[in-house]
């Protein structure tokens, strides 16, 4: 398990180019409140494949060795999501929800 990381902290470290933030949450629910600026989309149920560096589907944004900041609307998707990176080899950290990141002062794409 990785050392928690506030929302605060994810933000700072995704401006400075430190990490990737990853949106766990399903496309309506992008679509109906917007990203956290720079974030990956990958639903939950896509990470197996898209995280995996050996599926043909691997998103190559998101790099292994660059630490993950994972979020979805409440919190339990990307508690899922940052086991499953880990399971794969990331440094994964859960950072709760998308209100959390707008509240830590994250900036959010439309």
């Amino acid at each position: 398990m990785m050392p928690p990381l506030t929302p605060a902290e994810a933000r700072e470290l995704a401006d400075a180019g430190q990490i990737t933030l990853l949106d766990v949450r399903e496309l309506a629910e992008v679509q109906a409140s917007g990203l956290a600026k720079g974030a990956v989309h990958i639903p939950l149920a896509m990470i197996p494949l898209r995280a995996n560096r050996q599926a043909p589907d691997h998103d190559p944004l998101l790099d292994p060795a660059k630490p993950v900041a994972v979020y979805c609307a409440a919190g339990a998707r990307a508690g899922r999501a940052a086991d499953l990176l880990a399971s794969l080899g990331y440094a994964a950290h859960n950072i709760g929800g998308f209100a959390d990141w707008c509240a830590a002062g994250g900036e959010v794409e439309r």
